[in-house]
């Protein structure tokens, strides 16, 4: 095992820093969005997960998610070397919130989907998915 190289309180400072709303891979998508025209609410507290977009017209709700903090897979969504138990149950349990989040959205009939932080390197492709998902129900 390898250790840290800063100290627990450093540590403890450098992952308070660590922001869960307004991340610049949010603001990337709620910039296409604004710029497609398409309007939405930002983080509603009353819905399961406080979704980041919410398109109240289309019931679409848009999670963008860290690779990282929500194991997508990719190669971003790296395990820490220093203590893997540790990070083994707080991605276990962020990846049971998030799919409880959305099978509890769906009970409420609201489409959800997630943009992962990797895919806004390419995005037209995002635009596109974005526009097809707000377009399903008009």
């Amino acid at each position: 095992m390898c250790a840290d190289t800063v100290t627990p309180e450093q540590r403890s400072k450098i992952m308070a820093l660590v922001k869960s709303k307004n991340t610049k891979p949010e603001m990337v998508v709620r910039s296409l969005c604004h710029a497609m025209g398409l309007r939405f609410r930002l983080h509603r507290r009353d819905l399961p997960g406080t979704p980041d977009l919410v398109f109240p017209k289309h019931r679409l709700c848009l999670f963008v998610h860290g690779c990282f903090w929500h194991r997508h897979g990719c190669k971003y969504s790296s395990m820490p070397k220093s203590r893997a138990d540790y990070w083994a149950t707080k991605f276990d349990t962020n990846a049971s919130r998030d799919e409880r989040c959305i099978n509890r959205l769906k009970l409420m009939d609201w489409r959800v989907d997630v943009i992962w932080e990797c895919e806004l390197k390419d995005l037209d492709r995002v635009k596109e998915r974005v526009q097809t998902l707000t377009t399903l129900l008009d």
